[in-house]
């Protein structure tokens, strides 16, 4: 129930907050976005709905126990609230898609100081615990689709800094993690 309540006001934040971003200057094309967003969403719909005809994908790995579901709510919550702290960091500049804003900012305050895309390191953190409490091997497939689906937006937003701030966004992916601080 935690982890339920913690996806659904995790994703209601998500829509809010969309409200009040800066005017796009520059996006990707739909076709690149497609790459990465079925991906994604295939991940999700692993993990909460495993594919009945596939009995293999709704075993358990991990048994059911009042432990691992604190654990996995834990985990769930952590991660929720380290993707907020860094989507509230980025403000105006934040974009679900990979994009540049008229007046882009290189953030790196809050978790950007040492992890160059928390958002999705909060999320996978958040689908990892989700995935502990449900232990079921459709979500070890899902994480697996997520952070292939993460890794690819994010070289692709990586493009799109470096394009724009040249040797500053160099010197930040230098002290810095793609997901996890370096």
């Amino acid at each position: 129930m935690v982890i339920r309540w913690a996806w659904i006001v995790f994703w209601f934040y998500w829509l809010v907050a969309a409200i009040g971003r800066k005017k796009t200057k520059r996006r990707e094309s739909r076709f690149s976005r497609l790459s990465y967003t079925l991906p994604l969403l295939a991940a999700f719909v692993l993990l909460a709905w495993p594919p009945a005809h596939r009995a293999w994908l709704g075993a358990r790995f991990i048994p059911s126990s009042a432990a691992m579901e604190w654990i996995g709510a834990a985990l769930t919550v952590a991660g929720l609230l380290l993707a907020v702290w860094a989507r509230r960091n980025l403000g105006g500049n934040w974009s679900g898609v990979v994009t540049l804003k008229e007046g882009h900012e290189l953030i790196g305050s809050g978790p950007y100081r040492r992890i160059r895309h928390p958002i999705y390191t909060g999320i996978l953190l958040g689908f990892l615990g989700t995935m502990i409490a449900l232990g079921r091997v459709a979500g070890l497939v899902g994480f697996a689709i997520l952070w292939a689906s993460f890794w690819v937006k994010a070289r692709r937003e990586e493009a799109f800094l470096a394009q724009e701030f040249g040797a500053q966004f160099e010197e930040h992916r230098e002290r810095t993690g793609m997901f996890l601080p370096k």
